[in-house]
């Protein structure tokens, strides 16, 4: 076997990410219910998704009723997001989401975010995504990598996602 003890990357020294904005959601989401602790990792959640919209230079459509998000608050402080839903484009086109992620957020701001906006600069909210498009116009959410920056209001949860290039 070849020894690559000293074997370095050539181009990826160079290759710094860069993100390219992509779209934005507006999701409505309906009152948390608690599931309870889950054997102490933390307490479950579920939300249901009640509409929105979606909104970019490439694709406008409205997030339909249905969706849900399950996330699970830990101990530790760190909300481990998990949320599925739908959109249709304003051409009649479905597309699923999968957005997966971490809220962090201080347990006094938390309890802030039920009845008031809190800055979004106060926590860290990304995420990580996956879409499922049929083949044409919108395939290419199937192809590329997204992560999105989120802000949370009492009723609504604002995504903004972005191509990473």
């Amino acid at each position: 076997m070849k020894d690559l003890t000293n074997e370095a990357p050539i181009w990826l020294p160079n290759m710094t990410p860069q993100l390219e904005f992509a779209f934005a959601t507006k999701v409505t989401v309906n009152p948390a219910r608690n599931i309870g602790n889950l054997h102490g990792s933390g307490e479950r959640l579920i939300m249901t998704v009640g509409g929105g919209t979606v909104e970019g230079p490439g694709i406008r459509g409205e997030i339909l009723p249905g969706g849900t998000e399950w996330p699970l608050v830990r101990p530790d402080g760190v909300d481990s997001i998990d949320a599925r839903y739908s959109f249709e484009t304003d051409d009649g086109v479905l597309v699923n989401i999968r957005n997966t992620g971490y809220r962090v957020i201080a347990p006094e701001l938390r309890d802030q975010m039920k009845t008031r906006v809190v800055d979004a600069g106060q926590y860290y909210f990304r995420t990580y995504s996956v879409f499922e498009a049929p083949v044409g116009k919108y395939d290419w959410l199937t192809r590329t990598v997204f992560i999105g920056f989120g802000e949370r209001h009492p009723e609504t949860l604002h995504l903004w996602y972005y191509k990473v290039l």
